[in-house]
């Protein structure tokens, strides 16, 4: 039994690298942040390469462009250049202090980097307490659980979610946040609670089921995992629950992989 409980902390310490890496549910709010100031008829390539080369070369006709500069942070982001995405928006910034929108884009990106505290803080000037907005409150949320700051992110979560109450990606956000203090059965009510969302996504599906799964309850796992993909990657994921949690070496192969939890935008 102390066995399992050491490899369940370890499971979850490698999903947090994981679910951090993607930004935890944040990178599906922030896409939503700079919807606004891009426009919906731009083409947008398929292929991330393709997409970098074509924004990349919009953003240097014209730098100081918000939109050029959000949308190639946006491309860079997707083609895995993240620290480039990065110093992109940091010079946007600079360009144009006080934008909101592309401020918030670049909190987001800082926190892809890890730069867990200066994404906080970024993301504090992207909106204002008499104006704020939940998607930011909740991305700051997970910049604050990265930083092992767990009560502190849960009030942001909970106020993103008196601004707009239920919303999936703000519970599926903090379902997560009571996963990385071992809180398992009220990380799986959370995410039972966005699951049942009509609104839920991939991401939220596949949350709860490494929440269940890293309860023991694979069958239950795999179920909920084939709602989004094909049965071999749905048995694939499951399995991998099941022989983390089964080997004797956990610990150090948890440090190598960890299971599918959330995609980037």
């Amino acid at each position: 039994m102390c066995r399992q409980s050491n490899l369940t902390r370890h499971l979850a310490s490698a999903a947090l690298l994981a679910i951090l890496a993607a930004g935890l549910g944040g990178c599906q709010t922030m896409s939503d942040v700079a919807g606004s100031i891009t426009s919906r008829s731009d083409p947008t390539p398929d292929d991330p390469r393709r997409a970098v080369e074509a924004y990349g070369e919009r953003y240097r006709k014209n730098p100081k462009d918000v939109a050029a500069a959000v949308a190639y942070g946006q491309a860079l982001r997707a083609n895995g250049q993240r620290a480039q995405a990065a110093a992109v928006l940091e010079q946007a910034t600079i360009a144009n202090p006080g934008n909101k929108a592309l401020l918030a884009q670049y909190g987001r990106a800082l926190a892809d980097n890890g730069n867990s505290q200066a994404a906080f803080d970024v993301l504090s000037r992207a909106h204002s307490p008499d104006n704020p907005d939940w998607r930011i409150l909740s991305v700051q949320g997970t910049t604050l659980d990265k930083m092992n700051r767990h009560e502190e992110a849960r009030r942001y979560y909970a106020s993103a979610l008196r601004l707009a109450p239920d919303e999936p990606s703000v519970l599926s956000n903090l379902g997560l946040s009571y996963m990385l203090t071992k809180d398992l059965p009220k990380a799986e009510e959370t995410l039972r609670q966005a699951y049942a969302s009509a609104r839920a996504d991939t991401r939220i599906r596949q949350n709860l089921a490494l929440v269940v799964g890293l309860q023991g309850r694979f069958a239950e796992a795999e179920t909920i995992v084939k709602a989004d993909l094909p049965s071999d990657e749905a048995a694939a994921n499951v399995a991998y629950l099941r022989d983390m949690l089964n080997r004797k070496d956990g610990p150090r192969t948890a440090s190598r992989a960890a299971p599918v939890v959330a995609k980037d935008d």
